[in-house]
């Protein structure tokens, strides 16, 4: 399993989780690639933050510390079974999709790790500008369909 960061105009770290998440190690990985990605890249502490409502995001060690560091970034508060409307989960697909379109195939749980950094790092620049800019259809998607399945 990986961890993502990335924004409108920047790809951040894809850092290997070695073991099961827990709010723990979620906060973790918050504090020490997090914090300096939204630092450099959101130095006016303009930026949102955005998670799912995965049990390790939603878990009150993780929540403590999001709500400790309101002046570094501001925390998008993500509406509960809306997995769908995550951005994160088309650029993952995406990625995927590169990987299996490599050659040869990845053989072990190290080649598949390269695999992925390799294709994290060759996304073209701007590609994540239009699941961002998409982001004002999904929550009217999701608000017409009141909380329900969207076709996102």
């Amino acid at each position: 399993m990986v961890w993502d960061v990335c924004s409108w105009r920047d790809m951040g770290p894809l850092i290997r989780l070695e073991t099961t998440l827990t709010g723990d190690r979620y906060v973790s990985i918050l504090s020490d690639h997090l914090h300096s990605f939204m630092s450099i890249v959101h130095s006016d502490g303009l930026g949102q933050f955005q998670q799912d409502n995965a049990t390790p995001h939603a878990s009150r060690v993780a929540t403590k510390w999001l709500q400790e560091h309101p002046s570094h970034f501001r925390h998008f508060h993500w509406p509960p079974k809306s997995p769908q409307m995550n951005i994160i989960e088309d650029i993952r697909d995406a990625l995927l999709h590169a990987v299996e379109k490599g050659s040869p195939p990845p053989r072990t749980p190290m080649d598949l790790l390269t695999a992925l950094q390799d294709s994290w790092c060759e996304f073209p620049p701007g590609y994540l500008q239009t699941p961002v800019e998409s982001m004002p259809r999904r929550f009217a998607s999701l608000l017409r369909a009141r909380g329900d399945p969207t076709r996102y």
